[in-house]
């Protein structure tokens, strides 16, 4: 019912905070702003820009991976989308960069920048439309998606933790507040799962 749908919008939007990034920021002619991205493995990584302000102002846009391999790339960038899937865990790099042309010196350029991840950057749509699945039936394969992403990252903060055991107190306070923030919403999933159930057989008359 209407309580059900509501614990389920409420879960995906705890879960979604921890998957979704936007920001906005100026960027000067001749300069270069760049920002990292922990991705664990296997993930989707979606990205769409948008660059508005002075022509003068040439902005390249180059995506790379911890050991300097480029993901993507686009020199003069206007508004684009980018997406690609980790091999494995890293943190990847993006980079914005300005080159003033003809009369561009001193002028900038304005930069919205929204990045999705794992479960937020697949198309549920689409995919409900293509299984022909109920609203009900994609918001629980949608927190499925999202809780083995949660799985995922605490796999490798507890994989952090051990061999930094005796030297990194502060991955072991994040590996704490995950652990519960983990457990909390795999324990509300389970449980709305069980009354997805028991509501479909009883609409079934099963039982």
């Amino acid at each position: 019912g209407s309580t059900m749908k509501n614990v389920l919008a409420v879960i995906a939007g705890l879960c979604l905070t921890q998957s979704v990034t936007g920001l906005s920021f100026a960027l000067k002619a001749d300069t270069s702003q760049c920002l990292q991205e922990d991705v664990e493995k296997d993930v989707l990584v979606v990205g769409e820009y948008v660059i508005s302000g002075n022509k003068p102002v040439e902005v390249t846009l180059e995506i790379t991976d911890s050991r300097g391999h480029p993901v993507y790339r686009k020199e003069d960038a206007d508004s684009g989308k980018f997406a690609f899937t980790s091999d494995d865990y890293d943190v990847f790099e993006i980079c914005f960069a300005s080159e003033a042309q003809e009369n561009g010196q001193g002028e900038e350029v304005e930069i919205q920048l929204n990045i999705k991840l794992g479960a937020e950057a697949r198309s549920y749509q689409e995919l409900g439309k293509a299984e022909k699945l109920k609203p009900m039936e994609l918001s629980l394969r949608k927190l499925e998606d999202i809780s083995d992403a949660i799985m995922r990252s605490f796999n490798h903060l507890k994989l952090s933790e051990e061999e930094h055991r005796d030297t990194n107190e502060q991955t072991a306070e994040r590996m704490l507040h995950f652990s519960i923030f983990s457990m909390v919403v795999l324990l509300v999933l389970a449980i709305v799962q069980i009354m997805y159930l028991k509501n479909y057989f009883q609409t079934k008359k099963l039982i």
